[in-house]
């Protein structure tokens, strides 16, 4: 099983969703930066459980204990070790279907595979486990910070209504973290009516990587479009990614997808962004947009046909505490991962250059 990201700065993720914690590892780090402990918890609280109205019932502090790495809150250079324990869990939320396979997760692929899971809330393929990335992309966007680059992202469709016209001035406000958009207050309608008729949504998040310099990403099979593909598509529930155009790239000709260059005091300036600021799986400067698609939430109260694991036919109903939306929560785990992939992508640069 690989639980480890990343080339130079990585992270190794541990614990399951109804485990006592859970917790990772963060190695390559550069000694000597002092970490701003009220931005990362600002970032934990973005994702939560109990943070919005638009999510699960399920609260949890989700309070870091950061157990090495640091003296007097500056980086040693040595692996960053913490822990966040699980508080709230309630296993018995799960007894009634140990035995039966949750439509949409990987409860069927596990036990094909490993011949045993874990039944309390998926286990090491819940989304409980993305808090370990919130932490590490925290500490990731604040070594990307000294290198002048930002990153933000938000939700640009939910429920299939889409904003038709925003501005992109992160971070945006919860419950929905979306820009404002005439739009915003039907996709929070529509993910609190499917709560309503115990059912979930998916939507879509934009996540733009701004001040990424030219030169980031190697050709062929280091591409930076191919590695932030990889790291979105981690994501549980994450089932498709583009990056500028993206699918609209092959209803376009030529001349209208390909971004024309001009020179503008002493500057390469591209006179648009189809490319999404990556060209040959490189940087070119502009911002780095990509698009997450994220499925609806597969846990929902409603009657569905399964199976038991021990392969019969049944039906089962998920009760507990479900999220009817995962968008609005997985908007900073899509930064996190964006962060992950860049700064680890800059650290490879430098050793070049060395």
């Amino acid at each position: 099983m690989f639980n480890t990201f990343g080339r130079i700065l990585t992270l190794t993720t541990f614990g399951e969703s109804h485990g006592k914690a859970i917790g990772g590892i963060v190695d390559g780090y550069p000694a000597g930066i002092a970490l701003d402990m009220e931005m990362i918890e600002s970032e934990m609280a973005r994702r939560r459980p109990g943070s919005t109205k638009l999510g699960t019932a399920r609260s949890e502090k989700d309070e870091v204990k950061i157990l090495s790495g640091l003296y007097n809150g500056v980086t040693t250079g040595t692996p960053i070790a913490f822990m966040i324990e699980n508080t709230s869990q309630i296993s018995s939320h799960y007894s009634d279907i140990e035995h039966k396979m949750r439509p949409g997760h990987a409860d069927y692929t596990f036990q094909a595979k490993y011949g045993i899971r874990d039944p309390r809330g998926g286990g090491r393929s819940s989304g409980r486990e993305t808090a370990a990335r919130v932490f590490g992309g925290a500490l990731a966007k604040q070594l990307l910070s000294s290198f002048g680059v930002s990153i933000g992202a938000g939700v640009i469709e939910a429920a299939g209504i889409k904003a038709t016209s925003y501005e992109w001035n992160p971070p945006f406000p919860p419950p929905l973290y979306a820009p404002d958009c005439p739009e915003r207050e039907s996709m929070i309608n529509a993910i609190e009516k499917a709560k309503e008729e115990c059912d979930s949504v998916g939507g879509i998040i934009e996540c733009r990587a701004s001040g990424v310099p030219v030169g980031i990403g190697d050709p062929v099979f280091g591409k930076l479009d191919a590695l932030l593909a990889h790291a979105m598509l981690s994501i549980g529930a994450v089932k498709g990614v583009e990056f500028g155009s993206g699918f609209e790239a092959a209803r376009k000709r030529g001349s209208e997808n390909n971004d024309q260059m001009r020179m503008e005091n002493g500057e390469v300036r591209f006179l648009s962004n189809n490319a999404g600021g990556i060209l040959g799986g490189i940087s070119n400067g502009n911002d780095i947009v990509l698009r997450a698609a994220i499925k609806p939430t597969p846990s929902i109260a409603r009657e569905q046909l399964t199976i038991t694991d021990t392969y019969e036919d049944t039906d089962i109903c998920v009760h507990g505490r479900h999220d009817p939306s995962i968008v609005a929560r997985a908007v900073v785990v899509v930064e996190a991962m964006a962060a992950l992939t860049i700064a680890d992508a800059l650290l490879v640069r430098r050793c070049y250059e060395r």
